[in-house]
Order: structure tokens, then sequence, then C-alpha cells
């Protein structure tokens, strides 16, 4: 015999959504078991699991912030250490360009006395050649003023 819709909504009991028999207590200890059989089967390792890789990670934390407290530390000696080459290799450019340009204005200064010596070389060969042309002309007019004297001297005693 087929049932119908109608004869199966009443074979079924009366009640609601939740039977209040003996099934509700059985099914509350039931998850009670899962849960203690859950927490002490998963939830206890993978806590344990999650607490060693906080653990893990806080140690890794430290350890970072150690090596780059160290890594700071080493580039500020190493950058304290290339300022002082940087500066000593300055200063040396320094002193060197001095001392080239010492050597230059020393060099520039023995040209230029050089060049002087020889100016004045020549301006006192100058002056000692027209002081011998003036004291040659000097007498030549004296000896063309000594002829003019005897001349009329002369012809004074003659008259």
């Amino acid at each position: 015999m087929p049932y119908s819709l109608i004869t199966l909504s009443t074979t079924e009991p009366a009640g609601g959504l939740f039977d209040l028999n003996a099934t509700l207590p059985l099914m509350a200890i039931q998850i009670l078991i899962l849960m203690v059989v859950l927490n002490s089967v998963f939830y206890k390792p993978v806590t344990n699991i999650l607490d060693e890789r906080n653990e893990y990670i806080k140690q890794s934390l430290t350890t970072a912030a150690e090596n780059l407290k160290r890594a700071n530390e080493l580039t500020d000696r190493y950058g304290q250490i290339e300022l002082a080459e940087a500066r000593k290799s300055a200063q040396n450019i320094i002193n060197q360009t001095k001392k080239k340009t010492q050597e230059e204005v020393t060099n520039s200064i023995k040209d230029v006395q050089t060049q002087i010596d020889i100016m004045i070389l020549d301006a006192s060969n100058e002056l000692n050649a027209q002081k011998e042309r003036a004291l040659k002309n000097l007498e030549d007019q004296v000896d063309l003023l000594s002829q003019e004297i005897k001349s009329k001297l002369l012809t004074r005693q003659a008259i």
C-alpha cells in the first residue's frame, strides 16, 4: 500500500522542533564528550604548536633586533672610518695642491726676478751707452768750444 501525505502526517507523533525526551540529555553528553576529546586531541596540540611558533617568532624578532643593532653599529663605525679616510685623502690633496702652488709661485717669482735682472742689466747697459755718448758728445762740444775760444783769442791777438 502506498502511503499518502495525509497518512504520513497522521503517523508522526505530535511535538515541536525539540522533543524533550531521553535523546536531548544524551545529545548534550555526546557534545560534552566531543568537546573534551577535541580539546585533548586537537586543540591542545594546535595551541602548543601556536605557542611554540609565537615563542620562535619572539626569539627571531629579538635576534633580528640585535643583528640590526649590530649592523647599525658596524655601519656607523664603517662610516666613521670612511669619513676619516676621506678627510685624510682630502687633506693629502690639499697639501699636494699647496705644495704644487708654492712651487709654481716660487718658479714664477724666480722667472720674474730673472726677467727683472735682465731688464735692469739692459737698462744699465743702455744708461752706460747713453752716458758714453753724452760724454763723447760733451767732449766733442768741449773740443769745439776750445777751438772757438782758441780761434777768438788768436784773432784778438792778431788784431
